[in-house]
């Protein structure tokens, strides 16, 4: 595994519609807010950084959990989520350049792994006891908007996590290789 390079800290607050504090070494960087339907189910968020622009998350139509696309505010694609089944527990991003995905732990206790294809685990989400602070590890460097994007649809299943995922370094099934490539 890679050296930790910086740890961030995440508060939620809140029970409906959640406020979730985003600070890391420097202090505090932004809030993200999700907003539910009357069904309970997230439908959009929104990340205010203290700096910088606003990201808005939205949820795609479709039957799938984790389907999500991330805007910014001059409605600017950036990425978006996609489950692939009911029952896998991976969520695959795409962010037009390069797919991530984001798989449980590989041992008993709640978290996400962020993982590149080539370069393997980015960052892991762990949450804490009663999920009200989440603690992001990062191990490479990772756009803030991916991470943040990670967090708001893995933190929507945290549940799912306490059973441990595949221990792969970042190789997938779902993520399509190039032709002509071979897995090594």
């Amino acid at each position: 595994m890679a050296e930790l390079l910086a740890t961030y800290t995440i508060r939620k607050s809140g029970l409906w519609n959640t406020a979730h504090e985003i600070s890391g070494p420097e202090g505090k960087l932004g809030v993200l807010t999700m907003r539910r339907n009357g069904l309970g189910m997230v439908v959009s968020g929104t990340y205010r950084p203290e700096k910088g622009e606003v990201l808005l998350f939205r949820r795609d139509p479709g039957i799938l959990r984790g389907q999500f696309s991330l805007w910014t505010e001059g409605r600017e694609w950036l990425g978006s989520s996609l489950r692939s089944s009911f029952l896998r527990r991976e969520i695959a991003f795409s962010t037009g350049n390069k797919p991530f995905r984001l798989l449980p732990l590989a041992s008993f206790g709640k978290g996400w792994r962020m993982l590149a294809p080539k370069t393997g685990e980015l960052a892991r989400l762990i949450p804490g006891f009663l999920g009200r602070k989440t603690r992001l590890e990062v191990f490479r460097r990772v756009d803030t908007e991916l991470w943040v994007f990670a967090y708001f649809v893995g933190s929507q299943a945290s549940w799912e996590t306490w059973w441990p995922g595949r221990a792969d370094d970042g190789e997938s099934d779902s993520v399509p290789t190039p032709s002509g490539a071979s897995k090594a």
